[in-house]
């Protein structure tokens, strides 16, 4: 295999998940699905217990620099999703890409509006927000989308106004997050 032919298969999901361990510094918060509640019980009653022991780094700063680096992608003049984090009442982190649908010859060049739709790179972007006390965390792929930076980028950034602006405003919303949860049980 050629340098730039390796190729790495990973879901949204498991995305998403690698984004949150890296916006609670090593903390992991694993992905479970429950389908309903009845009564007045609380979540944890029917999960399964957590199986991650938290990622430990020899220098804990590490994860402060990853983290300022993903909110420069958002916030800094020369982000690539500077455009998506513009105006944002919160500090938001991230990071776009272009996953190639097909592979060039070395002396062509990649010119989107000549290639067939369903043959244009997919545009990717996984983040979170807000930075010093993350509620979400998203991995946003749009197939044949182009670049992350233009088409996935914003979509992420709906994402986060919807949960972090319009939900968690709803009275009585039903939203609960880890760290609601934990402060419940102090």
């Amino acid at each position: 295999m050629g340098i730039g032919q390796g190729f790495m298969l990973a879901t949204p999901l498991q995305l998403a998940t690698a984004t949150s361990l890296i916006a609670n510094r090593g903390d992991w918060v694993e992905p479970r699905l429950l389908k309903g509640i009845q009564g007045d019980r609380l979540p944890d009653d029917f999960l399964p217990s957590e199986t991650h022991k938290p990622l430990t780094l020899k220098d804990p700063s590490d994860w402060e620099y990853i983290i300022d680096a993903m909110a420069e992608v958002m916030h800094g003049s020369k982000g690539t999703a500077r455009a998506s984090g513009r105006g944002a009442p919160y500090r938001m982190a991230g990071k776009t890409g272009t996953a190639q649908v097909f592979s060039l010859a070395e002396d062509e060049e990649y010119d989107a509006e000549e290639v067939k739709e369903r043959l244009r790179d997919h545009a990717m972007f996984v983040g979170f927000a807000p930075v010093d006390n993350p509620k979400i965390a998203v991995a946003v792929i749009v197939e044949n989308g182009g670049g992350g930076s233009s088409t996935a980028a914003p979509v992420a950034r709906a994402m986060f106004d919807a949960w972090l602006l319009e939900f968690s405003a709803l009275e009585g919303s039903p939203l609960i997050s880890k760290a609601d949860s934990e402060k419940e049980v102090r």
